[in-house]
């Protein structure tokens, strides 16, 4: 775990919610990951530290969780829908986008309704809109995604 995000920050950020498995499994890939490949996790990290846990079983309907199908625009363009996986399930149908991306990330925790705006490498800034949670495993009964 990393040390706790400043509370300022929090207050700028939207709230979040994340299952407490997928946050043990996101910070142990975080912990066995080659950042030479990705780049740094540290955004990653910092939403793992500002979430609200809670029990997958207690998961709210409307956010995006691991494996969850999510339908979203960027920066007001046209909506995309993609499920966020491990980086290990992304092919290349387009389909899929990696908890490690940086738009994978700033799904992550998310509710149906809110905007945040996230740091791409190189400086940028794209805000992300969650339009729709239309696939969420814990509301599916699946605890084990």
């Amino acid at each position: 775990m990393r040390a706790p995000v400043e509370d300022t920050l929090m207050q700028l950020l939207p709230r979040i919610i994340i299952s407490t498995s997928d946050y043990q499994r996101i910070a142990s890939l975080l912990d066995a990951v080659d950042f030479g490949q990705y780049g740094t996790h540290e955004q990653l990290w910092t939403e793992l530290d500002r979430a609200d846990l809670v029990e997958p079983s207690a998961m709210p309907p409307d956010v995006v969780s691991m494996n969850s199908r999510v339908r979203f625009r960027i920066d007001g363009e046209e909506s995309r829908e993609m499920t966020l996986c491990y980086p290990k399930d992304v092919n290349s149908s387009g389909h899929f986008v990696s908890v490690l991306a940086p738009i994978g990330s700033a799904l992550l925790g998310m509710r149906v309704g809110q905007e945040i705006e996230w740091r791409l490498p190189g400086g940028r800034t794209k805000k992300v809109l969650i339009e729709a949670v239309n696939y969420q495993p814990e509301r599916a009964g699946d605890f084990s995604a």
